[in-house]
């Protein structure tokens, strides 16, 4: 019998409509900014992307912890056991790829983190935060019967 802490992985997941509106607001205030205002748009794109990282790593990670799966070596291989596991597919595992490839720059390189450019992924992760935030619980379910 499997241990899943339901109550840790259902506060993340709750937390994921937090993020996505985020995203979203992160983007229509991008457009209607001045270039030279975007300061605080910056920070708070930053802060959404690590919050993003957060959120799926750690879900991962109980997952992983919860249904036995091999150890995870890194940020990376966290996704890469999601996938081997089918929690979700190849392009919501390609975007989780590539986001959580940012956690160096913005968790330790951040005074020299590039302020240029809303990130691509703030515009992607909603509908990739939607995905992960119902299949989660559909494998969950899956593996419980």
């Amino acid at each position: 019998m499997y241990y899943v802490n339901h109550e840790q992985i259902d506060l993340r997941l709750q937390f994921i409509p937090t993020l996505i509106a985020a995203c979203e607001q992160l983007e229509q205030a991008w457009e209607s900014t001045p270039s030279s205002e975007r300061l605080l748009l910056h920070l708070a794109q930053e802060r959404t992307l690590h919050l993003c990282i957060e959120t799926v790593t750690d879900v991962g990670s109980l997952l992983i912890d919860a249904f036995m799966m091999r150890d995870a070596s890194s940020y990376e291989d966290i996704i890469e056991i999601l996938l081997d596991e089918r929690v979700f597919e190849a392009d919501t595992a390609g975007v989780f790829r590539e986001l959580v490839q940012l956690r160096k720059s913005l968790a330790q390189e951040y005074a020299g983190y590039p302020r240029e450019a809303l990130h691509p992924l703030i515009g992607v992760l909603p509908s990739v935060l939607a995905i992960f935030e119902t299949a989660v619980p559909a494998f969950i379910s899956r593996e419980l019967v």
